[in-house]
């Protein structure tokens, strides 16, 4: 009997430092854009992104699609913004992710909220997604 508990705790255990290793990793890709773009840092918003990755969004009750190349172009190198994000939830299981951030504009005072997709390629996790949506906030 004790074997056998032995054994449950040290796979319970096993399986704890690997989920916790997992969400260290894609953590760490979710602050790569959301720093990235914060301090004008477009080579971390690269190795955050698949290379084929595109935004989607509403304007004027339609979808719109926002090429990943042309948004990363956008960020200007060392141009910081004023812009604060969060991790507000991560959900994964076994090489898929999903990721909800908060990120608060100053200027335009706006509130965005993104849902990210992600993939564990060739052992990376990488961005291979990005939907949001922003509602205004009052002064």
């Amino acid at each position: 009997m004790k074997k056998a508990i032995t054994i449950i705790l040290l796979l319970t255990g096993m399986f704890f430092t690997y989920s916790q290793s997992e969400i260290e990793d894609i953590n760490k890709v979710l602050y790569d854009y959301i720093e990235g773009t914060e301090n004008g840092e477009p080579d971390r918003l690269r190795s955050a992104f698949d290379k084929d990755f595109n935004l989607y969004f509403i304007k004027n009750d339609s979808l719109q699609i926002w090429s990943g190349k042309q948004y990363i172009g956008n960020i200007k190198p060392g141009k910081k913004s004023n812009r604060i994000g969060k991790v507000l939830s991560i959900d994964y299981e076994g090489n898929a992710a999903v990721a909800k951030i908060e990120i608060l504009m100053p200027g335009p005072k706006r509130i965005y909220t993104d849902y990210l997709m992600l993939l564990k390629i060739q052992g990376k996790w990488k961005i291979i997604h990005k939907s949001f949506t922003f509602k205004n906030y009052p002064e």
